[in-house]
Parts: structure tokens; C-alpha cells; sequence
């Protein structure tokens, strides 16, 4: 049966991308300057991957491995910084956009999560434990690093749709293609968390 393993470096390369990119809007959110706003997206976009690799004994981690990842967040995060630069602010675009592209990362971050593990020898339920930590653990830094309350601790099922996407990943990886698998959690992960931020009363419009 074919699964994920071999679309995770591009995958997990994408979603270093987006995380790196919610960090940056969120960085000039909190007033941070551009060397602030890369260290932030540098710590959301490899935190979740670095917490699973360290579970699962995989050392040295995969940022390091693999200087890829670098390379993707750092230009990423500059460029994202520059275009919340041009947003206006009081109109909740930075915020949206911040939102949704960490919805993105959720969604990946979680299903290869669950393929690392699942590569690892590590059984279903804990895989599917391991890709919830890493989905959500890097929006977690981002926002304790910005002084806020993690999505992770708040009613809005985050670590909720991570579980329930990782485990329909498993499910279907028995029952389909492994592309096609991760492509119908990816959606439902993505789907689900966007009609929860959706339904949200509205927060900060910064």
C-alpha cells in the first residue's frame, strides 16, 4: 500500500512554509522587528517536527538533517513580514490570513506527522497522538512567544480536528491509494478547522 512517505519532503516543506508565514504576520501583529519575526517563524515552523523527531528518537532532527527547511522558512518569513507591512490594519485581513495559513500547516504538519511515526514502527493510536503534536505545538510557541493564548487551549477544537484528521488518516490508509488517503484528511482537517474559525465570534481586527 502506498502511503505519504514518499510526498513528506515536499509536504513538510510546504508546511514549513506556512507556518513561517502565520509567524511572520503574527510577529509584526505583536510589533516585533524583522530578525524577530524570523525567529519566531523559524520556532512555529520547525517546533512541531523537532517535539517528534525527539519522541521518536530520530536525531539529529529533521531541520538539521536537511538545510532545506531553513532555507524555505527564512526567505518566507521576510517576505511575509513585508507584505503584513502593506496590510491595513483595523480590518482583520492579517488576522484572516494568519488563521487560515495555519490551518493550512495544521493539516500537514499533522498527516506527516502520522506518517513519521507510522515509519518509525510506532502502533496507530500513538501515531496518531505524535501527528497531533505535530501539528499543533508550533502555532503553540508562536503564540506563547507573542504573549497569547495558544489556539491549542482554547474552545475551537484545534488539537480536536488534529485528531480526529490524523486517525481518519490511518483509517483510510487501509482502505485506499496513500495519496488519496492523505488527501481526504488534508481536506477534512482543513475544511472542519476554517468552519470553526468561521463560526468564531470576531476577535482582534489587528
Amino acid at each position: 500500500m502506498e502511503t505519504l512517505s514518499f510526498l513528506f519532503v515536499p509536504l513538510s516543506l510546504l508546511a514549513t512554509a506556512v507556518m513561517a508565514a502565520s509567524a511572520a504576520i503574527q510577529a509584526h501583529r505583536a510589533q516585533m522587528d524583522p530578525f524577530g519575526a524570523t525567529v519566531l517563524a523559524i520556532a512555529t515552523a520547525m517546533g512541531g517536527g523537532t517535539l517528534r523527531d525527539l519522541f521518536l528518537g530520530l536525531t539529529p532532527v529533521f531541520w538539521i538533517r536537511d538545510e532545506r527547511f531553513l532555507a524555505v522558512a527564512v526567505p518566507i518569513a521576510l517576505i511575509s513580514f513585508a507584505v503584513a507591512t502593506r496590510m491595513s490594519a483595523g480590518n482583520g485581513r492579517r488576522l484572516k490570513a494568519l488563521m487560515h495559513l495555519d490551518a493550512i500547516g495544521l493539516a500537514l504538519f499533522t498527516l506527516t506527522g502520522v506518517q513519521v511515526a507510522l515509519d518509525a514502527g510506532i502502533s496507530p493510536i500513538l501515531a496518531v497522538v505524535i501527528g497531533c503534536i505535530t501539528g499543533t505545538a508550533g502555532g503553540m510557541i508562536r503564540d506563547l512567544l507573542c504573549n497569547m493564548t495558544p489556539s491549542l487551549l482554547k474552545e475551537d477544537l484545534y488539537a480536536t480536528l488534529s485528531l480526529i484528521g490524523g486517525a481518519l488518516y490511518v483509517v483510510l490508509l487501509g482502505q485506499v491509494d496513500g495519496t488519496l488517503a492523505a488527501g481526504i484528511s488534508f481536506a477534512a482537517i482543513l475544511l472542519a478547522r476554517i468552519v470553526v474559525l468561521n463560526r468564531a465570534p470576531a476577535g482582534d481586527q489587528a
